[in-house]
């Protein structure tokens, strides 16, 4: 198994098991809860060794492959809340396959919270056999659902299964890209930890809301951490989250706000690529608006070799990774629905002090392989026995809530030339080029280890945008940096395109 059946496995599964209603549910004493209770949790946590997490499971489940645990059903009459006409209710995920270590869920009602308890007879098992009647077996993750594509019907709008993996779509989107609730040594040779949700705690909502808060605890070798997420589906879904980490030794190599994607091909990187689809991607690049007020754009790569690229910076206003092509007729791919993945875009609230943007970029010869990630990394590192707050939000959807001022670019596209000279086509929308004087447009772009030539900007009445050309030489076989944007005289007109060209 690799990441991407991992993720995708969480919402190809038909329907999995789902806990009682509430008034068939065992009596299970409730204790007194405020948001406090988490942070206080994650506190006395990270004073403790690390514990890894209770993955015990009977044979029958710990030995399912994909298919079996798929089989693994529940009764959808019986989520969490289905009797009580809310804005929202709950599903819940076995354990069972890859989904081994157990996750304690707690509903929160009225200032106290009630474990959620298992029940293996809400389950159709398929041909698996089921746990003995009065099994603890507990639950692997959660989904919510809500009635965001029609008013009479509640479509799964995020879910949270496996270490700390969460995603979400907004409205007439399928799932796409993942976040994350902290990484730790990402793309580091010493190898990366995995850090895990231990425990859940879903507030129940008021008639009538548009949010749902969830609670999460978080648990690594290197840190415990708490989380508040507040959710509220919609034609952008938008999860504010405010993380509270707790450092059992130094953090050299955090990543805060993480997201994880698929880039396999597309009209830039198609080399040895045999498929009749134009390009198959969960996202096409990565936006970045620093604490400078540059917006930068960097189109991903599938690259031979592991790449890692830095974008400096001070108190970022966001970042992300977005899925900009968004026509069918940019994958003709009927099933997989590569225009409808949603965008993910990282708001930080508050100032981030020093630091940078991490792009990842993996080889991968399938597109089942996340192989992207992109996260923020501090400058300094985080403390061991200190308290670190961090706010942000986190915007599903098609990334137009952005607004940006400055033209986008939209495709980029990379041909051979003769004599090694490579042919770049770069397409840019927005509503500044529709009225501006084409004599007073030019292309600028420079590259650190090339000669560019040839550079060309013309409308592109297809698009209603302009088209930048240029061509790049290259003698030498190493990786070039590139830049490139268009101004009207000494206006900037678009965003900055920026680029890593590897032989």
């Amino acid at each position: 198994m690799n990441r991407r059946q991992i993720l995708k496995a969480s919402s190809t599964l038909p329907v999995l098991a789902l806990l009682a209603r509430s008034k068939a549910m065992a009596e299970v004493s409730a204790t007194p809860f405020d948001p406090s209770v988490v942070r206080k949790l994650a506190r006395d946590t990270a004073s403790k060794p690390f514990k890894a997490p209770d993955n015990a499971l009977p044979k029958a489940l710990k030995d399912l492959n994909y298919d079996e645990y798929r089989a693994i059903r529940f009764n959808p009459e019986r989520a969490l809340w289905h009797d009580d006409k809310l804005p929202f209710e709950v599903q819940f995920f076995h354990r069972g396959f890859i989904y081994a270590d157990r996750v304690d869920i707690y509903e929160v009602s009225g200032g106290q919270a009630t474990k959620v308890a298992y029940r293996p007879e809400n389950f159709s098992f398929g041909s698996t056999t089921p746990p003995p009647a009065g099994s603890d077996i507990g639950f692997a993750g959660f989904r919510i659902h809500a009635p965001i594509n029609k008013p009479d019907y509640y479509d799964e709008v995020c879910v949270f299964l496996g270490a700390t993996y969460f995603r979400a779509v907004a409205k007439n989107e399928v799932y796409g890209l993942s976040a994350r609730g902290l990484s730790i040594n990402t793309g580091q040779a010493s190898g990366e930890e995995f850090p895990q949700f231990k425990a859940f705690w879903i507030e129940k909502p008021a008639p009538n809301v548009n949010s749902i808060v969830v609670h999460a605890l978080l648990d690594s070798e290197s840190a415990a951490a708490a989380y508040r997420f507040t959710i509220r589906p919609g034609d952008t879904t938008v999860f504010d989250v405010e993380m509270v980490i707790y450092p059992r030794v130094d953090l050299k190599f955090p990543g805060l706000a993480p997201t994880t994607s698929m880039f396999f091909f597309g009209p830039n990187d198609r080399n040895n690529v045999d498929d009749f689809r134009p390009a198959v991607h969960d996202s096409d690049g990565l936006a970045i608006l620093n604490g400078r007020g540059e917006q930068l754009w960097r189109p991903l790569n599938n690259p031979r070799d592991l790449q890692i690229s830095t974008f400096s910076d001070l108190n970022p206003r966001g970042f992300g990774l977005l899925q900009r092509e968004k026509n069918f007729f940019d994958y003709q791919d009927l099933e997989s629905s590569f225009e409808r993945r949603p965008s993910l875009w990282v708001e930080p609230i508050g100032d981030w002090g020093e630091g940078s943007v991490q792009l990842i970029e993996i080889p991968t010869k399938e597109e089942i392989h996340d192989n992207i990630a992109a996260f923020w990394h501090p400058k300094a590192p985080l403390a061991a026995k200190g308290e670190h707050i961090y706010t942000y939000r986190l915007h599903w959807g098609s990334g137009s809530h952005r607004a940006p001022l400055l033209a986008t670019f939209c495709r980029t596209g990379i041909g051979m030339r003769a004599d090694n000279t490579r042919l770049f086509v770069l397409d840019l929308i927005g509503e500044r080029l529709k009225s501006v004087d084409p004599k007073t447009i030019r292309g600028v772009v420079t590259a650190d280890k090339a000669e560019i030539k040839n550079i060309v900007t013309q409308p592109n009445p297809h698009t209603g945008g302009w088209r930048l050309s240029f061509e790049m030489l290259s003698k030498d076989q190493t990786p070039i940096e590139l830049r490139a944007s268009l101004k009207q005289e000494d206006a900037t007109l678009s965003e900055v395109w920026v680029y890593r060209w590897t032989p």
